[in-house]
């Protein structure tokens, strides 16, 4: 698969006079093996489109539920080769659904860009989030990833300015993932009044579908969200679940039922 899945996924979505529900959950959590189980139940709720974590010891942009389901991948024993067979497991049972992986550089970075490319299109992936890669020191990347057909996303913020906005779309492929709010992740009672500008910003500079996500937990706040976004990024709520679940098939079945929520949520714009 490449990034004409992602593409194609997300104008479908447009078409139907909504936006696209993007779930996050991290490789190696619960377990190496529970992770496909995860990401496979909130498919089965109504994801479009997943992000696969690659677990990162310094996980500066993440709030404390990410950074404990981080730990605990870590802990389990979690590899990038786990991270690929995860998305390998879970495009060949889905192969109409694009899988990125959201990652910190510095994996790719030691892995090998060119290797990294080549083994995640070869597991089926469709591209990577890279919210801590700078876009002026992103073109040995861009070419690794072009030559894959993968999609590079970049990640804006409320305090990006108009010039940097310009720069960071003009380099990103597949959408843009536009941070609700400043700092880190986490669910929040509020999606953050930031959110809508940033996206009326970002449009000025880019026909790039704009995703928005940090913050949103519940389908209220999926269709507040939906009202000006092209897709609704949803993470943390969906790790919480688990963390809270008495046991690991319960946990299955609460991300699928939180993605059944928020997968209502985007189509009440």
């Amino acid at each position: 698969m490449t990034n004409a899945l992602l593409t194609t996924t997300l104008a479908n979505a447009k078409a139907e006079n909504r936006a696209a529900l993007i779930s996050y959950l991290p490789a190696g959590f619960p377990t190496i093996p529970g992770a496909a189980k995860a990401v496979q139940a909130v498919i089965d709720g109504g994801a479009d489109v997943v992000e696969i974590g690659l677990p990162h010891s310094d996980p500066v942009l993440d709030g404390a539920t990410i950074q404990t389901a981080d730990d605990i991948a870590l802990r389990n024993g979690i590899r990038i080769k786990d991270v690929l067979a995860t998305v390998r497991a879970v495009t060949e049972a889905n192969p109409t659904v694009p899988i990125l992986v959201m990652t910190y550089w510095n994996p790719v970075d030691r892995y090998g860009q060119a290797r990294f490319a080549a083994d995640l299109a070869a597991a089926g992936g469709v591209g990577c989030i890279l919210p801590d890669l700078p876009v002026e020191e992103a073109d040995e990347w861009l070419a690794a990833a072009a030559e894959h057909g993968l999609a590079t996303v970049f990640v804006v913020a409320p305090s990006s300015q108009d010039q940097r906005l310009a720069l960071i779309t003009a380099k990103g492929t597949g959408f843009v993932y536009a941070a609700a709010v400043m700092g880190v992740t986490g669910t929040r009672t509020q999606v953050g009044a930031m959110a809508e500008d940033l996206v009326e910003r970002t449009r000025r500079t880019t026909d790039l579908p704009v995703c928005v996500g940090l913050g949103v937990s519940n389908a209220e706040q999926a269709a507040e969200v939906a009202a000006f976004a092209d897709g609704v990024i949803v993470g943390s709520a969906f790790v919480q679940r688990i963390l809270d679940a008495p046991s690991e098939d319960a946990g299955y079945e609460a991300v699928r039922e939180l993605a059944a929520e928020l997968a209502q949520g985007v189509r009440k714009r």
